[in-house]
């Protein structure tokens, strides 16, 4: 039986086709959550990612430590404010410093994970987001002694292997509906306050730093300076201050991944 030419290139063009669309699947399996970075979108589409809870409070969090050099300010300026807050530490960070760690879960902050690194997500990369997450987590679980319930990715960019691997760990991803973007080489206590204060209403979570790592030298300075302002900010409008498990939040449903995604 002879081939027809003409049927090969057809099966060739259709096997093509097929990987093309896979391909395309992939990707937008892996970056279409990304979207929920936006604001707007955020707010409309996914109300428990945007860090929505009781409507007399607000959660205050922080991203990127601990920081031994930081950190320490911060719980000194929380304590006399009275004010317990959710940090979201970095896996690696902490288990270079755990008895930082360990003193902030005694003074009755919250420690959620933001990742093992701070890296940036654009390739794909399902099994070792799990693995890190997974990693992360323990290490906060083992420094903190409570096993940590949120999950921040770094830059706020969830990816479908992210979501996956938030969902395997148990942890409840949550962003923010308010920040202060005190992590420039600009950053101003002035500025902080106002910044925040034009985004942060009742129910909020507003996003700020404790470390300048993967910030502007120096920039955290801004951000403590702001923080008794802050605090009376949200008390002069009725609103309690204090912790992501405090307030009421569900975070971000976790879907669940296609076959064969979480590995």
């Amino acid at each position: 039986m002879v081939s027809l030419p003409g049927g090969g290139a057809r099966r060739g063009r259709a096997a093509a086709g097929a990987l093309a669309t896979g391909a395309l699947a992939a990707a937008g399996w892996h970056i279409g959550p990304a979207a929920t970075w936006l604001p707007g979108f955020r707010a409309a589409c996914c109300p428990g990612l945007d860090g929505r809870g009781a409507p007399d409070r607000v959660a205050l969090t922080f991203d990127d430590g601990p920081d031994p050099l930081s950190t320490p300010h911060f719980l000194r300026v929380l304590d006399v404010l009275s004010v317990r807050a959710t940090f979201f530490v970095l896996g690696s960070r902490v288990e270079r410093h755990p008895e930082l760690g360990r003193r902030m879960a005694a003074a009755g902050h919250e420690l959620a994970v933001h990742g093992w690194e701070h890296d940036r997500p654009w390739l794909p990369r399902p099994g070792r987001d799990a693995a890190e997450l997974a990693r992360a987590a323990a290490a906060v679980h083992r420094i903190a002694g409570r096993r940590p319930l949120w999950y921040r990715p770094p830059y706020g960019i969830l990816t479908g292997g992210r979501w996956a691997a938030a969902r395997r760990a148990g942890l409840r991803p949550v962003l923010w509906s308010a920040w202060g973007r005190d992590w420039t080489a600009s950053a101003t206590p002035r500025g902080v306050v106002a910044e925040a204060a034009s985004r942060l209403g009742p129910g909020g979570t507003l996003l700020l730093h404790d470390s300048d790592a993967y910030a502007a030298p120096g920039a955290w300075h801004a951000t403590l300076a702001a923080l008794p302002e802050l605090v009376a900010y949200c008390r002069a409008r009725g609103l309690g201050v204090g912790r992501l498990a405090d307030h009421g939040c569900a975070g971000g449903a976790v879907p669940r991944a296609s076959p064969g995604r979480e590995r």
